[in-house]
């Protein structure tokens, strides 16, 4: 019999929701911590190298790099689109006129056509006055968002928010400033930004 050898001993460091591509869907997981340990007589004496904090899912046990962590479910993913359009439609409108019907009359299609098809105007009046500063909010909706999108659709979401802006009218320096941010929380670079900005108000000149 051996009573000498080498083992690996883990700990639980957290717990929560992950999307497992060997099961093919969201589920639960724990974060492990661990270290080699030197055994003598099946029991663990000397406490050796540190080995790398991993999740497991508890499902069907595949093990990941933590930074699997830093992608969305399946769950936040379905949630994304519609977050993140109300988030950046609210802030356009902000930046203008929020009193003008026809911009709030596109911001509201615009909510709905993202999945929240029962958004109305009583909820973007409620959006609008919230007093607070959700520039933080704004930018972690996005962020979640962007993950999702290749460049085309990181550009066609910009022109769909600049044309909430372009509702009553040409942009102001405040709606061309909030888009430019919205562009920055998307990962595009000030030109792609300037360039969609560009394309999107020559379209809505030529009708």
């Amino acid at each position: 019999m051996v009573f000498v050898g080498f083992q690996h001993h883990f700990r639980t460091t957290g717990q929560g929701t992950l999307h497992c591509y060997r099961c093919g869907g969201d589920r639960d997981y724990r974060q492990c911590a661990g270290r080699r340990w030197f055994h003598l007589l099946f029991m663990p004496v000397i406490a050796l190298e540190r080995v790398d904090e991993h999740v497991q899912c508890t499902t069907c046990g595949t093990r990941y790099r933590s930074e699997v962590l830093a992608l969305p479910t399946t769950a936040q993913m379905r949630s994304a689109l519609p977050a993140a359009t109300r988030a950046a439609v609210v802030a356009m409108v902000r930046a203008g006129d929020s009193r003008s019907a026809s911009t709030r009359a596109c911001a509201i299609e615009k909510i709905r056509v993202s999945g929240m098809r029962d958004y109305g105007d009583t909820a973007l009046a409620a959006d609008i006055g919230r007093g607070e500063d959700t520039g933080s909010d704004v930018a972690s909706a996005l962020g979640t968002l962007a993950i999702q999108l290749t460049m085309p659709a990181h550009e066609w979401f910009l022109a769909d928010v600049v044309r909430v802006g372009l509702a009553d009218g040409p942009l102001s320096d405040e709606e061309r400033c909030a888009a430019r941010d919205i562009a920055a929380c998307l990962g595009m670079t000030p030109a792609q930004a300037r360039g969609v900005i560009s394309m999107t108000e020559e379209s809505a000149a030529a009708g």
